[in-house]
């Protein structure tokens, strides 16, 4: 009995119902009748069902399998590194793959930003790098400052930490009360902006709060929650403007815009900016490996580097070995087969086969860059009315999620913040792959439109 045909006895879905707490998911939905969804094999685009059946990954997992599935030079480079060095601290000692994979690292970083602290994923990037900014300031003499100003609806993870930072109220309500010092703005939602300039809102929080009070400025170069919000042209420019004038550190989180989902190894290398601090993982190993890392500018290492001094904070698999042989090996498979050269040359048709979806009555924006992009769901799109709650759960969840699925697609159906459809397929995608979403995607946003009465 083939591995395939073993979980498709059955075996596998009554031990997932009994014993695996499954991420964001309501347990209580899964049942005889309603199966927990089992993957068990990647191949360059696609993945497999316990059943065999095929799913084009519109999400490349979850925004990071950025070189594809079933790469096996990468498994392997992190099964070679095992056999020499299975694993050692980088807590006061060092070992080769986290040093080359650290200076490969400062290379394609952009500007200063030379200094690379291992983490095991993203959140506790995120996590770090606002442990670091406060340290920081307390090393300068301002141990004032502790706040974090964030935009609305943003996510920038699950650790108590990053969940200050983090602006969507429901991923915040059940862990309450939080850390103090967390303070959130507008987002750059070109479809329904708030009044004002969003980057003079973070002047004008800077100087409610106080600005010795003020120790950071975290933002995604594309905000992902909420659906691919884009920067206005000259947004960062005048942000890190700002900070510099309030001496507040700016953190690019880009644990999903670096290495090349955005067709640049930085998503803030797209824009045209640089920050003090960026955060990343996923695509860092294209996940084939748990890491994460906070990425330094000099000026931010300086006050770290005096005798007795350190940044006291640690992860125990940071700089992993292995881990980090596959994610030099990950890079080496991105740059000799030109994945961002990939991106920037299809970016244009994949934004074309969605912009042709806009007939759909149910469509209401197509936004995003690169292979990171969303479709707004609205119930008029004169007004842009969205729907009621039970609408939208019926409409995301009862239908959508299972109906693409069913037809062979996998996205993400989401509602923090209005509903939208988000894609980021593997950056080895192309034209087939394009079409194989939208002939998924039309049949049912136009059925969702017509049991909607739109």
């Amino acid at each position: 009995m083939t591995a395939v045909e073993h979980l498709a006895t059955g075996d596998m879905q009554d031990l997932a119902r009994k014993h695996l707490w499954m991420h964001f998911t309501p347990m209580g939905g899964y049942d005889a009748a309603h199966e927990v969804p089992i993957i068990v094999k990647g191949e360059g685009c696609y993945v497999f069902d316990q059943h065999g059946r095929r799913f084009l990954d519109g999400l490349s997992a979850l925004y990071c399998v950025n070189i594809g599935h079933g790469r096996a030079e990468v498994a392997q480079a992190g099964a070679d590194q095992g056999k020499e060095l299975g694993f050692y601290t980088n807590w006061a000692y060092a070992h080769p793959r986290s040093i080359e994979l650290a200076a490969r690292i400062a290379r394609l970083a952009p500007g200063d930003l030379n200094r690379v602290f291992f983490t095991s994923g993203g959140s506790e990037a995120v996590d770090s790098a606002l442990k670091l900014c406060r340290q920081y300031h307390k090393l300068n003499g301002e141990g004032g400052r502790y706040k974090v100003i964030s935009r609305k609806l943003a996510y920038h993870g699950t650790t108590m930490g990053a969940l200050t930072a983090t602006g969507l109220p429901g991923a915040r309500r059940p862990f309450e009360p939080l850390f103090p010092g967390s303070a959130h703005v507008a987002n750059t939602n070109p479809y329904r902006p708030e009044p004002g300039d969003p980057a003079e809102a973070i002047r004008e929080k800077i100087e409610w709060e106080g600005p010795e009070t003020v120790s950071c400025v975290i933002l995604e170069p594309v905000q992902n929650s909420g659906g691919c919000f884009l920067p206005p042209e000259g947004y960062f420019q005048k942000v890190r403007e700002i900070c510099d004038e309030y001496g507040v550190l700016l953190i690019s989180d880009e644990v999903i815009c670096s290495w090349g989902r955005l067709g640049h190894w930085f998503g803030s290398g797209r824009y045209g900016y640089e920050p003090d601090l960026i955060t990343t993982a996923k695509g860092l190993t294209s996940s084939y490996a748990p890491m994460g890392a906070v990425i330094a500018s000099d000026r931010v290492f300086a006050p770290f580097n005096t005798d007795g001094e350190a940044f006291w904070h640690g992860i125990t698999f940071g700089g992993h070995p292995m881990a980090s042989a596959v994610a030099l090996a990950n890079l080496d498979v991105m740059e000799d087969e030109g994945l961002l050269e990939n991106v920037l040359e299809n970016e244009d048709a994949f934004a074309a086969m969605l912009d042709s979806l806009r007939d759909i009555p149910i469509v209401g924006d197509v936004r995003g860059t690169g292979y990171f992009w969303a479709i707004e769901l609205v119930k008029d799109r004169e007004t842009k009315e969205t729907f009621t709650p039970e609408e939208c759960n019926w409409l995301l969840r009862d239908y959508m999620s299972a109906e693409v699925f069913a037809r062979g697609l996998i996205c993400r159906a989401d509602d923090r913040g209005e509903p939208v459809v988000q894609l980021a397929p593997p950056l080895i995608a192309g034209p087939e792959q394009f079409e194989e979403i939208r002939t998924v995607l039309r049949p049912v946003l136009e059925e969702a439109s017509r049991r909607l009465g739109l």
